[in-house]
């Protein structure tokens, strides 16, 4: 018996000493299980650019902190304009949650610059905003698929690069429904009017820049009655039909007159290289390889044309157009392969509809001097419109452009492989 009470003193000693050290019990915190579509926390949640698949994970994040943007932002340009000068830097105490939705990875401007340019613009003027980020790679439905799932995760303003211009109409139209404005970037949003602000370069602006440096080159060196081949962009990115209308506007004069021939001319699918490299070798060999000059839409499309020509024996080659001021695009001006670019300052675009998504977010007057009066008709209603100012680019001022901007550096340029093109140009590092 005395054993018996010993051991009951005991336990009940035990139990107090538990009981004031809280440790009746431990509960193990459950670990959060991802879903595809995250609702939006205020807690940083890191971003990976989701897959292309019909049901495309969705990611919630709030924009890159400024040690973030520092790490993985490319130097872009510093172009000055009315929207910039416009724009808000006081930081806010706002928050709430929009959606970026960029169409594709081919063109290499959307992960390098538009998407940290405009993260970390929207960072400055809302540090406790979400972003909820999300890739199509060039697919129109799953495009369709990260919009619904950002409304459906809480995204109060979109700003979306359609893949389809006709087909995001219909996401405009749900974003309208939902009591969400749409910021149509780069790209317009066609045939709807739920479109609140198109953001974007002059764009017909872009194809007679492209067109009229052809003509002039082609001119200075002494080619008369020039035959060409036009490889143009993707048929559904409304953008490539106006570089295509403004390259004609100075093409078709011409061809009326007997002075320029347009051999072959294509509408090149997703802006593909690839597909551009088989468009160009089709027309060479129709032609017996004799083309005096190729307009392409891009700098990728120019890519593909180049390679088609050099695998050809071309040479020396003839001039080529582009667009984008890509690094690979940069270089071969350097080299001699390709003759322009079209330069858009891209940083001052993102920042722009960072402006503007913040605005419209915290339901601020957005400033007359952002639009400037300017619109652009989608089909549908007159879109207040941003305008930015394309520059064409060929070996004589790539050092005045791109790298006096910051929007490329010479050492990022001139690697060892056109370390001598570099020096020839006058860019030293």
């Amino acid at each position: 018996m005395r054993k018996r009470n010993v051991l009951i003193a005991g336990v009940l000693v035990f139990s107090m000493v538990l009981a004031a050290c809280g440790g009746a019990a431990t509960t193990v915190a459950p670990t959060a299980v991802p879903t595809s579509a995250p609702v939006a926390t205020s807690m940083p949640v890191a971003t990976t650019m989701p897959a292309a698949t019909s049901t495309p994970e969705v990611t919630a994040t709030t924009a890159m902190t400024p040690t973030m943007a520092a790490a993985t932002e490319t130097p872009m340009a510093t172009e000055a304009m009315t929207a910039t000068q416009a724009t808000t830097t006081t930081t806010s105490t706002a928050s709430g949650t929009v959606a970026l939705l960029l169409p594709e990875t081919k063109t290499t401007r959307y992960e390098t610059a538009d998407r940290p340019d405009f993260e970390a613009k929207f960072k400055e003027l809302c540090p406790s905003c979400q972003i909820i980020y999300s890739n199509a790679n060039q697919d129109a439905n799953t495009q369709l698929s990260q919009a619904e799932a950002a409304l459906t995760n809480g995204a109060q303003v979109l700003v979306l690069d359609p893949v389809d211009s006709a087909a995001a109409g219909s996401i405009a139209d749900k974003a309208k429904a939902a009591g969400v404005p749409v910021i149509a970037y780069d790209r317009l949003i066609l045939n709807s009017d739920g479109v609140n602000y198109y953001i974007s370069f002059d764009n017909e602006e872009v194809g007679k820049l492209q067109a009229q440096s052809l003509v002039d080159k082609l001119t200075q060196m002494g080619v008369a009655n020039p035959t060409i081949v036009m490889i143009n962009g993707s048929p559904t990115d409304n953008n490539a039909s106006l570089f295509k209308a403004g390259a004609h506007s100075v093409f078709d004069p011409l061809v009326s007159a007997g002075k320029l021939t347009i051999a072959k001319e294509y509408d090149t699918p997703d802006w593909s290289p690839d597909q551009a490299q088989n468009e160009m070798q089709q027309a060479l060999t129709a032609l017996g390889n004799k083309v005096d000059g190729v307009y392409c839409a891009n700098d990728g499309t120019a890519s593909g044309a180049i390679a088609a020509m050099k695998a050809a024996g071309l040479s020396p080659l003839p001039p080529v157009t582009g667009q984008d001021a890509e690094l690979a695009g940069i270089q071969r001006i350097l080299a001699g392969e390709q003759y322009m670019t079209v330069y858009k300052a891209i940083k001052p675009e993102a920042e722009a509809a960072a402006q503007l998504a913040f605005d419209l977010l915290t339901k601020t007057a957005v400033p007359a001097s952002m639009t400037n009066g300017k619109t652009v008709n989608n089909g549908t209603i007159d879109v207040p419109s941003v305008l930015l100012t394309p520059v064409a680019v060929t070996k004589d001022n790539v050092n005045s452009t791109v790298v006096a901007d910051g929007f490329w550096t010479t050492a990022q340029i001139c690697t060892a492989d056109y370390a001598s093109a570099c020096k020839d140009a006058g860019l030293t590092q």
